[in-house]
């Protein structure tokens, strides 16, 4: 029988669904976190799914809602955490990257800080409360506001070859095409590795929309993965041709001013060919963008406006 199954201040017992929202204090502001919480009639294995930790990434969010409301402890071997909306300050804003309450990039700020800035406080919540309590962790993701992409899934290069061995078989699983080796650090899957935890990191959508299609990459993925575990009733998953990518390089942008791309996410490139500039207020081109290898275009910035440091685009090899 599954022991109770507490996240924050819910809690649900064998064969119960709870759902609510969670207060949190963040650098003495309040906010309240979508959780659902479901422990299964079956025992098996935790899997924690987080979405909205970049608050504008819609066909991510829009997924994990529709598995915290289709699931159900009936016929569930194990437990699930759902959030929805990680950064809700992010959500609430329409915040592109960045938490609005201290302009820090959540995905950069784990396993947190108690007693730090906001997103800092926050990441160091979700890590505690949901990330650590999970056998597996799925963090859902997709183009930001004005990021355009080809669906990915990403997982940390740890340096413990049993967790990344488990990490890339969670990749493999998912379904998407193309998987993404990944060192960044102080993101939520890389905490989650570090912590002994297979996690993958997944992308759909983008630019502020939420297409049926992208939903279901995540959705599709989801069921997968749960199946593969066991956790659901149904055959294993067929195998899907993927694609590794060692690298992703990313481009940013040097100045202020407008972005010209002159490329299309998902274009081929070779190493050296012109992706595109950046220009001053009258046109004049302060920054030109060249393929530092050759590779596929994974994300595209759609925005004409552009600021220092922003990224441009991303080349995987």
């Amino acid at each position: 029988m599954n022991e109770n199954l507490k996240v924050g201040g819910f809690s649900a017992s064998h064969g119960q669904k709870v759902v609510g929202l969670q207060k949190i204090d963040l650098a003495g502001q309040q906010v309240e976190m979508p959780v659902f919480v479901v422990n299964g009639t079956q025992a098996g294995p935790t899997l924690a799914v987080t979405a909205g930790i970049h608050g504008a990434e819609y066909a991510s969010i829009a997924a994990a809602l529709q598995l915290g409301q289709s699931l159900e402890p009936e016929g569930l071997r194990g437990r699930v955490i759902v959030v929805p909306v990680a950064n809700v300050p992010a959500f609430r804003m329409r915040s592109i990257y960045v938490c609005p309450l201290d302009g820090q990039n959540l995905n950069r700020m784990f396993p947190g800080n108690p007693d730090g800035t906001a997103s800092e406080q926050l990441a160091d919540w979700l890590f505690h409360n949901v990330i650590k309590q999970a056998d597996y962790y799925v963090d859902l993701h997709g183009g930001d506001l004005i990021e355009a992409l080809i669906p990915c899934t990403i997982y940390h290069r740890s340096g413990n070859k049993v967790i990344d061995q488990k990490s890339l078989e969670l990749a493999k699983v998912f379904g998407i095409q193309y998987i993404v080796r990944s060192e960044t650090k102080g993101s939520t899957y890389s905490a989650a590795a570090q912590a002994h935890i297979p996690a993958i990191l997944t992308e759909a959508g983008g630019q502020g929309m939420w297409p049926p299609e992208a939903v279901a990459a995540h959705t599709n993925g989801l069921n997968r993965l749960m199946r593969h575990l066991g956790m659901l009733e149904g055959p294993a998953p067929e195998p899907v041709p993927t694609q590794l990518l060692e690298h992703s390089i990313w481009l940013r942008s040097e100045h202020v001013g407008y972005y010209y791309p002159g490329v299309e996410v998902g274009e081929a490139v070779c190493k050296g060919q012109d992706l595109g500039a950046v220009t001053d207020f009258q046109g004049n081109v302060l920054q030109s963008l060249v393929a530092p290898e050759d590779g596929l275009i994974l994300f595209l910035v759609s925005s004409l406006a552009i600021n220092q440091d922003d990224p441009l685009l991303a080349v995987g090899n």
